[in-house]
């Protein structure tokens, strides 16, 4: 009788666990899902963000909204932007690869100072733009001289949706 009472139990706690590895599945499928429509999301952003910000560089910056101004990283706020949020505009405005030595130079072109500020600038441009790659907002690529860059985000131009597109980018300069 005890013996029963026991196999009995296994079998409850295995039909629990089969339970519980079917709830782990179901939740790592919805997971992947939601993380490929963050991906989408963020590249649809990127390419929005690319839209406003050349239009905004065409017909001058007095055509959007302060609202605008601050989504898309234009906002003049009296102080110099963040070292992430400079990076992030000097790429999304650019329309190649950069490399870190290219992201300093334009740095040091449009926001001298930030630069100053920096102990070891291209170590710290390297973190901030492997940090955009983490966020999902921009991309590595590997230029034809071998070396490393880094491209803004955004839905690709359908005249250049080759696959080897970004591996075989010209480096500037």
């Amino acid at each position: 009788m005890i013996q029963r009472q026991n196999e009995g139990h296994l079998t409850s706690a295995e039909s629990a666990k089969g339970h519980v590895h079917q709830v782990v599945r179901q939740a790592h499928e919805e997971l992947r899902q939601l993380i490929q429509q963050r991906a989408e999301v963020v590249k649809r952003i990127g390419t929005v963000k690319q839209t406003i910000a050349g239009l905004a560089n065409l017909f001058g910056d007095s055509v959007l909204s302060d609202e605008l101004l601050e989504l898309v990283d234009r906002k003049n706020n009296g102080r110099q932007p963040g070292f992430t949020k400079a990076c992030r505009m000097i790429l999304m405005e650019t329309n190649r690869a950069l490399s870190a030595r290219d992201m300093c130079e334009q740095i040091q072109q449009k926001l001298p100072p930030m630069l100053a500020r920096h102990k070891d600038p291209m170590a710290s441009v390297t973190t901030v733009l492997n940090r955009l790659v983490e966020y999902g907002e921009a991309r590595t690529v590997i230029l034809e001289n071998g070396r490393r860059a880094w491209q803004w985000v955004a839905e690709p131009d359908p005249q250049s949706s080759s696959p080897d597109a970004t591996a075989k980018m010209q480096p500037h300069g």
